[in-house]
């Protein structure tokens, strides 16, 4: 008689997830702080557009940069700061697609470089051998 009037008290089976949201969210604070400190480069004032993001690949992609004043630079190699000369960009990143040829290939251009400059980039990584150049722009809204 004594064991029908004890309720029995099932088990939980949850999972308290509060210290898990905490810690993803202290993680995401040290990424978003840390990130901006990651990227190195030339400084270009990219053209806002609506576009979908870059799927991630394993290998780093080329990017060739033209500033405000349509000077290239390359990011890979040697002196990424440093602005090259046509033949020389075309010779390295002809380098860098002949040993793999899979390696993506981008051009970021100021927003205010004039745009036969990165067209002639564009006409540069065709003549290195690039089967696919992609467009880099900020992915800020465009509504202004």
């Amino acid at each position: 008689m004594l064991n029908r009037d004890r309720k029995r008290k099932k088990q939980m089976a949850e999972i308290n997830v509060v210290p898990y949201i905490d810690v993803m969210l202290v993680l995401l604070i040290i990424f978003m702080v840390t990130a901006p400190l990651l990227t190195q480069g030339v400084n270009v004032s990219l053209p806002q557009a609506d576009a979908e993001p870059i799927q991630n690949r394993d290998n780093e992609p080329v990017v060739v940069s033209v500033d405000r004043e349509g000077r290239y630079y390359v990011d890979s190699g040697e002196n990424p700061d440093e602005p090259v000369e046509p033949d020389v960009l075309v010779n390295r990143v002809a380098a860098f697609i002949r040993n793999n040829p899979e390696q993506p290939v981008y051009i970021k251009g100021d927003k205010d470089v004039p745009y036969g400059r990165v067209v002639t980039a564009m006409a540069l990584l065709q003549k290195a051998g690039v089967p696919n150049v992609g467009m880099l722009t900020d992915p800020a809204n465009t509504d202004n």
